[in-house]
């Protein structure tokens, strides 16, 4: 079956580079020119052409009557500018990328685990050193995601995640929870949490969809291939960016079907899940595809493996400088939010990138 994708291609650092002719990504800073609307089948592009927003709707006008409809809800969504996250008496706007801290409270996580699990005065320590540092939400995780990690008891990642989302809350935070458990999450809403961040996609536990319907929380859908403790084995992609689409956009409809709001639904393309470092880099270079479905995105890249397989297999605590790269890159296509472990480094790259955005909005003016 043909399927439609309406990609970004050709940006531009303000509407008046292009005489007005750019489109403003998702509502936030960045802009575009030119757009490839692909036509594929069975993940093999057979159609492509190139438009901008004035030729857009002749473009559209020429598409197959099957694939009108869709290519038009994409073309909208596109454009779309997403409310802000209400998250307690914190609002996250969404007009600008916003960072989420990392607070891993697990003895095995790739990066820094067993470094904050255990003394909660070390815990609460780097929590307030995160948002002091211009975390706009915090996100906490009792269970390691990596390849190999085992499993953990729903029991013990309560005990693990609970008191975190305590002393966070006592803070005034934005609190995200990085768990595939309702139970869990349902502990964590108790406890004061706002953000049910699921790296299974709400596939993992049969209750999940239910409870996060009912809960009236904020989900982040992330893309992982596998559906059982193991997130990374069973890939298999015609076209990682295209697999990935459909995937996530059948996990947002399953969603919604069951109950979740649409804007209350944030997307992440799961970098490093179940993905080569071929497919990784191709998914950065389409990340602006996915706000095509209409949510906001959340992008997860910090000190990650593909990091290390370009920089000389640096180790995980020493891969800032690729980190902060990514990071620019996915706010340069538009990503809302950047889930980080080096939260001051990351603030001050993407409040040097918004000046430049803004400075942009008024270069090349002519003066009276």
């Amino acid at each position: 079956m043909a399927r439609i994708y309406l990609c970004p291609t050709g940006f531009c650092k303000s509407p008046q580079a292009e005489h007005g002719d750019a489109l403003r990504l998702a509502g936030g800073m960045v802009y575009v020119h030119r757009f490839a609307v692909i036509i594929a089948e069975a993940g093999r592009v057979v159609q492509r052409h190139l438009a901008s927003p004035a030729s857009m709707p002749e473009v559209l006008a020429k598409l197959p009557a099957e694939l009108a409809a869709e290519a038009e809800e994409q073309w909208a969504n596109l454009s779309l500018a997403h409310p802000p996250l209400q998250c307690g008496d914190r609002i996250i706007r969404l007009d600008q990328p916003q960072i989420m801290g990392i607070l891993n409270v697990t003895p095995d996580s790739f990066s820094d685990g067993g470094q904050f699990l255990g003394d909660d005065d070390v815990a609460r320590a780097h929590a307030g050193e995160m948002l002091s540092a211009g975390a706009a939400i915090l996100d906490i995780g009792g269970e390691s995601t990596r390849p190999g990690a085992d499993p953990v008891w729903e029991g013990d990642e309560i005990k693990r995640v609970v008191p975190a989302v305590e002393f966070s809350s006592a803070m005034g935070a934005a609190i995200s929870v990085d768990t595939r458990r309702p139970a869990v999450m349902e502990a964590a809403q108790k406890a004061g949490a706002h953000i049910y961040n699921d790296v299974s996609a709400l596939r993992h536990d049969p209750r999940s969809l239910e409870f996060a319907a009912a809960s009236g929380l904020t989900v982040v859908l992330m893309h992982a291939p596998g559906s059982g403790d193991n997130l990374h084995e069973g890939a298999d992609y015609n076209n990682v960016v295209f697999d990935v689409f459909e995937w996530l956009r059948e996990r947002r409809d399953a969603a919604i079907e069951a109950g979740v709001r649409s804007d209350r639904i944030i997307l992440d393309p799961g970098l490093g899940f179940g993905k080569s470092l071929s497919e990784n880099l191709a998914l950065m270079n389409n990340l602006a595809l996915f706000h095509a479905l209409g949510h906001p995105l959340l992008l997860g890249v910090s000190r990650k493996r593909m990091i290390g397989a370009l920089s000389k297999e640096a180790p995980a605590h020493d891969r800032l400088g690729g980190s902060l790269a990514l990071a620019i890159a996915g706010m340069n296509a538009g990503c809302q939010l950047l889930r980080v472990h080096d939260v001051a480094e990351t603030a001050q790259a993407r409040d040097v990138w918004r000046g430049q955005r803004d400075a942009a909005l008024t270069d090349f003016t002519l003066n009276d």
